[in-house]
Order: C-alpha cells, then sequence, then structure tokens
C-alpha cells in the first residue's frame, strides 16, 4: 500500500484553532438558523471547492467541467479573482489581463475562449450580472466558492489533496482546514486528487477513512503533464517532455505544491534548479532579475526555463523580461486524468445539469 508523507501539524496552535473553530461553527449555524440568509437560481450551479488552503487543484479540474459541458451548454465560470488589480464585476474579454481578472480565469478564458468567464469577491451579485447579459449562460460553475455559503449551489463538488488527507489534518492556524472535517459530509461529490498509481486496496483505505454517506460519491484523479508551450506567443515552438533529457531546468513555481512537479520533472533529468515563491506570488522587477540571473549562472548551453501554467498567466504580462530569457521560458500544461468510474463521474454530472436545466424550461411555462 502507498504511504503519504505524514501531516504536519503546529500543535502549539491548536489553542487557536479551538478559537478559529469556534468562529467558523456559528458562522455556519447562523447559515442554518435563517439569520444569514442563502440565495438559489433558478439554473445549474456546480462548485467546485474545497475545506483546505490552496493545493488541491481547482482550475484544472473546472477545466474538465468546462471540456465535458461546453459542448452541450452554454458555460459560465465565477471565481473572485485572485490577488487581482480591479473590483467589482468583472467580465474577462479577449483583452483582460491577469491584473484584471486573476491568473486562474485569465487562464481559463485564454483556453476556452468561448466560455463566459467572469469574476467578483459577492458572488450573489456575480450570478445575477452574469444571468443579465443578453446571451447568459445555462449552467455556471463556481470555482472556490465553498466558503462563499450566501450562494447555494445546486451541487458541490469538494477537493482533498492525496497527499494531506483532511481527515488527518486540523483546522488554521495548525492546520490547513478552512472547515471543520466533518463538513465533506456537505458534498454531492469529493474527489481526492493529486493521486500517485493506486491501487484497489489504497481507495478501499481512503474510501473508509473518508466517512462519506452512501449517497456521496467518491473519485481519485490524478494530473497529466501536457507538452511544453512557450510563455510569450512567437518566441519559440510547443516541445514535447523527451526534450528535457538534455536540458538543465531552471523550475520557477508560486504555487501551493510543487512536489509533484519536480518529481515529475525528475523523470527526464536529475539536473533540476528550482526558485519558490508564494502562492500566487505577483512577480515584480526584483524577482525578474533574480529569475534571470539565476538563469545565466547555470553553466550549460541546454537550459530552459519552466513555469506553471498559472505562473504564466502573471508573466506574460511582465514587459522587462530579457528577449533571451524569452526564448528560454516555458510553461508546463496540466489536465486531470481520472484514475476510476470517469464515465461515472461524467454521467452524473451530465444528468445533474440535464435535470436541472430542464427543470427550470417547465418551471417558466
Amino acid at each position: 500500500m502507498i504511504q503519504h508523507q505524514p501531516v504536519h501539524i503546529n500543535k502549539w496552535l491548536l489553542p487557536f484553532s479551538w478559537l478559529y473553530g469556534l468562529i467558523v461553527y456559528i458562522r455556519n449555524k447562523f447559515f442554518e438558523w435563517g439569520i444569514l440568509k442563502r440565495e438559489e437560481f433558478d439554473i445549474p450551479i456546480i462548485c467546485i471547492g474545497n475545506i483546505t488552503v490552496g493545493g488541491t487543484g481547482k482550475t484544472p479540474h473546472t477545466e474538465y467541467l468546462v471540456r465535458l459541458l461546453q459542448s452541450r451548454y452554454r458555460v459560465g465560470v465565477l471565481s473572485r479573482g485572485y490577488k487581482r488589480k480591479t473590483k467589482g464585476f468583472v467580465l474577462a474579454t479577449g483583452e483582460t489581463t491577469s491584473r484584471d481578472t486573476g491568473d486562474e480565469s485569465f487562464q481559463i478564458k485564454n483556453k476556452f475562449p468561448d466560455v463566459i468567464v467572469a469574476v467578483d469577491g459577492n458572488r450573489r451579485r456575480g450570478i445575477k450580472n452574469l444571468l443579465a447579459l443578453d446571451n447568459p449562460p445555462e449552467i455556471i460553475l463556481l470555482d472556490d466558492a465553498y466558503q462563499h455559503r450566501y450562494v447555494k449551489p445546486s451541487y458541490t463538488i469538494i477537493l482533498s489533496n492525496y497527499n494531506r488527507p483532511v481527515y488527518e489534518d486540523a483546522l488554521l492556524p495548525a492546520g490547513r482546514l478552512r472547515e471543520p472535517f466533518a463538513k465533506m459530509s456537505d458534498a454531492n461529490m469529493v474527489i481526492v486528487t493529486k493521486c500517485p498509481d493506486l491501487q484497489p486496496i489504497d481507495c478501499r483505505v481512503i474510501s473508509h477513512d473518508m466517512q462519506l454517506y452512501l449517497s456521496q460519491y467518491l473519485y481519485f484523479t490524478s494530473l497529466d503533464y501536457k507538452e511544453l508551450k512557450p510563455v510569450f506567443l512567437g518566441s519559440g515552438t510547443d516541445q514535447p517532455l523527451s526534450c528535457l533529457t538534455d536540458q538543465h531546468i531552471l523550475l520557477v513555481t508560486g504555487i501551493a505544491s510543487p512536489e509533484m512537479i519536480i518529481k515529475k520533472l525528475s523523470e527526464f533529468t536529475e539536473r533540476i534548479d528550482s526558485i519558490t515563491y508564494s502562492d500566487h506570488h505577483t512577480f515584480n522587477e526584483k524577482d525578474i532579475k533574480q529569475i534571470t540571473d539565476t538563469f545565466n549562472e547555470i553553466d550549460s548551453e541546454n537550459k530552459i526555463i519552466l513555469v506553471t501554467e498559472k505562473d504564466a498567466a502573471r508573466l506574460v504580462t511582465r514587459t522587462d523580461i530579457d528577449g533571451e530569457i524569452k526564448k528560454r521560458l516555458y510553461y508546463l500544461p496540466i489536465e486531470v486524468i481520472f484514475m476510476n468510474k470517469e464515465d461515472d463521474f461524467k454521467e452524473k454530472i451530465i444528468e445533474h445539469v440535464t435535470e436541472n436545466t430542464r427543470n427550470r424550461v417547465i418551471s417558466k411555462k
């Protein structure tokens, strides 16, 4: 059976976690008692969220749902636009940048130009603005909105990182849970993400530890790394992963968990240097200089700078990157792959959207 690394808990912070847990408990009770109001909408709204702080892979799973639904329905994606420089509701267009909508929304709009993408910290207002469009979405995907309780989604998918099981974690600040583990029971589906090559016994053990209800569905996914793409259009061509065998890699990441990427790259070369920034890091002039200097110090003719797709969304807006660096700057796209019951997952999502869309049409007659 595969073993993950033990989950680190800052035990000396547990008293603060208990206080945080009390605040979360009272807030949730206010919603249950109706003191704080939740709003429902007559459109399928699927929430893709988690109960932890970052690192579960919400964006690639949102993109998976976009690919699944976009040929059948007019899809809208709404997120808060973390670390954007704008305020209020912003509808993404071909001209908006990551500074306008945040890196994740920019990434999704760039990959799916026909999908309606918007950001708003107030999800209720965001949904109402989307539905007021001349050609509104028929389904809305709420990216990272599980804690935004003011909207009652029609379906909830909660993600859990295999490498940091929620049932072994603790509430903030001792651990990384934003909600108690018991809140997993609110999900229609739970997806264990970033899995290694699991055996059936591994899945059964995790299923037992998740303590899900019979009415909930559990799936396991991993990430598939695609061919390298240049960050700046016209500065290079797509390259297969096999090209890394002869390269010295400078890996630059501003994400929550770069370990999986490093592990993947190690399959091709041991010559890997890395610069790690915090999650959703905004690159500045000092960072560009650090990246440039570090890259120039690598004593090899065959060298490349690799970044994640999210980091590429932030770097592409920089105007102070040297032309030679641009030619060596690539990002590593990722896609979700299901390790079990993918057809079952697709069927249940399509069934939910179809049923709710039909009910909406009937209710308007």
